[in-house]
């Protein structure tokens, strides 16, 4: 018989509950404190409820009547410079932040409403009905909750998707030596989601002040949690992680409470993060105001039995039995909530002089129509005092230098005057500098700022982006190949791209994002793509594409003081190229949005980026085309250089754009359509494009080699042209 040990785990795990005894030692103040949060929270879903009811909230509405007893008990100890984030059932955490961060945490059950709790009210209803006086200016709705002011980092519509960037936040609170903490906010249906995963890893590893908060409502819409997981007490996933875990009754307020405030002691001690799973229900179904019941997915009994159990109820009970409250006192409570309510509808909401009997949203509270792209990105006015230098125009002293040590000497550069830069990704900490010395002695001269992360790249990305929004770090997140960010898609597009003007338009999110094409290195489908066109057609991000390490330099250090998020695109075949840099200088900016005329000719407009433009430049010199040769690289939509593109079109009546990278993800194919959007007048005949094949590159090499573009395929788009002119192409090829 084999020999046999029982394991146990690293971190207790523990089932929470309170007594009496509990309730009799309670400070009565917390008591009215929490008391009195249920009660406006309560008061406030109700009205939300009332109003989806008569079609005034447009899109859902998450209530979360039945589970205030979880973020009230969680919230109510946390301090203003604490923050949370939660899931799209948010409008409960998001209130007891911001009622809390009002009231300096204490509420007088005798005068419950302030006028600055007033104010929280009537400004997260507006955020919810939409209206310009909202949060989030009205963008953000019901599932998109923000007020950084009060710790509210924003609640999040796509399950799970909001704990990675909360990771980033403790990230930054640790580092920058707070003993704040912070609470992301899931639900039963995230515990299984690979970015929840993958954080826990990543916060037990490097010991984040972070709460996983699991609000266990039973359902996910209309599944049943054991129906989907063979361990339905989902604090248990803690243990996998080595973090400690408490499990409660989330209708208990007190019992949440006190869990909390022995996750958060761990946490402001240092010791890393902590897992709390609160048992709680949801009175109603996954959106609207109809019981679950209706829908035949669970009980009339059950919810009855649930509704026993109300967390209102269960404070008011114990400071009855107290004698800090009398029923009088509780129905007090119940009417100044309702009353606040009802003076926040009225500040927003009026009769519909065409539907007697009706109601609508006042008329002149809506958002400007003219705001709805304001905030996409930022103005870069953050620029205004750098120092910019065009490589191209530099007649002072040069020096010779491999493109990819201009990469790490910028970074070094930076990161020598700027302590706020922090480079993570993976094995960007070892090997002397990564995989291709891209970090070269970066980690020894910084150390704690240059983070070697798991294989987890929805964790360090969001990470990232918890970071940037914090705004005390600028992080710069390698990815090791630019398919890798299609497993961090909803960190890279959902969450970053989108943060700034989701959330209202005015917040930064200065974050930088690296990555290399890698086009025949051998390394195949899944690690050879092209990402531009991916991003230029993805809302928020900047890309910027140098072809040259003089180029590389002022991208760089303009990429890292834009307060937008930045893809820098290298590759590969330009690492080993030696080029010519203003010597002893790697200070200067290059002109935002300025593209580089490689070569100035009369007969085509040739555009194109990164490794592409030598093999334009190549084909045209074997051609003998007189050709206008534009290195672009800035490439997004709203950095990109029309004044070049169109002097040169209106000049040379044709257009050839040239990539490298597959057909379908083609950067061209937006850019093409732009150019006969704005110079049809000017074109003789189509835009022409050079592009890879529709295949991703294989591992063979030659296959590899048929599937992307180089010297040759930029000849044959040259001649196409020319027979587009009607000039014979048997000879050189010139027209």
């Amino acid at each position: 018989m084999p020999k046999q040990r029982r394991l146990e785990p690293l971190a207790p795990w523990v089932e929470l509950s309170t007594t009496a005894a509990d309730y009799k030692k309670a400070d009565p103040a917390l008591l009215a404190t929490m008391l009195g949060q249920l009660h406006l929270i309560r008061a406030f879903e109700e009205t939300v409820l009332e109003l989806a009811g008569e079609g005034l909230v447009h899109g859902p509405a998450h209530s979360s009547i039945g589970q205030e007893g979880g973020a009230v008990g969680s919230i109510v100890g946390l301090r203003s410079t604490d923050a949370i984030n939660g899931s799209h059932r948010g409008h409960h955490q998001f209130l007891a932040k911001a009622i809390n961060h009002v009231s300096g945490g204490s509420l007088d059950l005798g005068a419950l409403v302030t006028s600055d709790i007033q104010t929280v009210l009537q400004r997260t209803l507006a955020e919810i009905l939409g209206l310009a006086q909202g949060y989030c200016r009205g963008r953000g709705g019901s599932m998109h909750l923000q007020w950084f002011e009060a710790g509210a980092l924003g609640t999040n519509a796509i399950v799970g998707g909001g704990v990675p960037l909360g990771a980033g936040n403790a990230w930054s609170q640790k580092h920058a030596g707070t003993t704040d903490v912070t609470v992301s906010y899931f639900g039963d249906g995230a515990t299984n989601i690979g970015s929840v995963l993958e954080t826990m890893n990543l916060a037990a590893a490097w010991k984040l002040p972070l709460t996983f908060f699991i609000e266990n409502n039973l359902y996910a819409v209309s599944t049943r949690v054991d129906e989907v997981t063979g361990e339905p007490r989902l604090s248990s996933r803690g243990q996998g992680f080595g973090i400690p875990s408490w499990r409660v009754d989330g209708m208990d307020p007190l019992a949440v409470h006190l869990a909390m405030d022995a996750a958060a002691e761990r946490m402001r001690s240092g010791d890393g993060p902590a897992v709390v799973e609160v048992e709680v229900y949801r009175y109603f179904h996954q959106n609207g105001p109809y019981p679950g019941s209706a829908f035949g997915y669970r009980s009339k009994e059950e919810e009855a039995e649930w509704k026993k159990r109300d967390p209102l109820d269960r404070v008011a009970r114990e400071m009855i039995a107290l004698g800090q409250l009398d029923e009088a006192g509780v129905a007090s409570i119940r009417s100044q909530a309702q009353s606040a309510m009802t003076d926040a509808v009225q500040q927003l909401i009026e009769g519909d002089p065409e539907r007697p009997g009706k109601r609508r949203i006042m008329p002149d509270l809506w958002p400007d129509t003219d705001f709805v792209n304001v905030g996409v990105r930022g103005d870069t006015s953050e620029l205004n005092d750098a120092r910019t230098l065009e490589p191209l125009e530099y007649d002072g002293e040069l020096e010779k230098r491999k493109f990819v040590d201009a990469v790490a000497a910028v970074m070094d550069r930076r990161m020598e005057q700027d302590d706020r830069i922090v480079v993570l990704g993976e094995d960007v900490h070892r090997l002397n500098g990564g995989t291709n010395g891209a970090t070269k002695g970066l980690a020894k001269k910084f150390e704690g700022r240059v983070l070697g992360t798991p294989i987890s790249e929805n964790a360090f990305a969001g990470l990232g982006g918890g970071m940037a929004l914090d705004g005390r770090y600028r992080p710069v997140v390698e990815f090791m190949y630019p398919d890798f960010m299609w497993v961090a898609a909803d960190q890279v597009f959902n969450q970053i791209g989108k943060a700034r003007h989701m959330f209202g338009g005015s917040n930064p999110v200065p974050l930088v994002l690296r990555t290399k094409i890698a086009m025949g290195s051998g390394y195949g489908s899944q690690h050879l793509m092209d990402p531009a066109g991916i991003f230029a057609t993805s809302p928020g991000w900047r890309i910027v594409a140098p072809s040259t390490a003089a180029d590389y330099v002022g991208l760089m250090n303009a990429a890292l003081l834009l307060e937008d998020p930045v893809l820098v695109i290298e590759h590969v075949d330009l690492y080993a190229d030696q080029g010519e840099l203003p010597a002893g200088d790697l200070d200067y900016i290059l002109p935002f949005g300025k593209a580089a005329l490689r070569r100035s000719g009369e007969d085509v407009t040739i555009i194109s980026y990164l490794s592409m433009v030598k093999h334009v430049l190549e084909a045209v010199e074997q051609t003998g085309f007189d050709a206008d040769v534009i290195d672009l690289r800035w490439l997004d939509r709203a950095s990109i250089d029309w004044e070049t593109i169109g002097e040169s079109i209106r000049k040379t009546n044709s257009v050839l754009i040239v990539e490298q990278g597959a057909r379908g993800t083609s950067y061209g194919a937006w850019l093409a359509d732009e150019i006969q959007r704005r110079y049809f007048d000017w074109l003789d005949q189509p835009v022409e494009r050079v592009t890879g094949e529709e295949a991703s590159p294989s591992i063979s090499k030659v296959l590899e080699r048929a599937a992307i573009a180089r010297t040759e395929e930029v000849v044959a788009g040259l001649e196409r042209i020319a027979r587009g002119m009607g000039a014979d192409t048997r000879g050189t090829g010139a027209v």
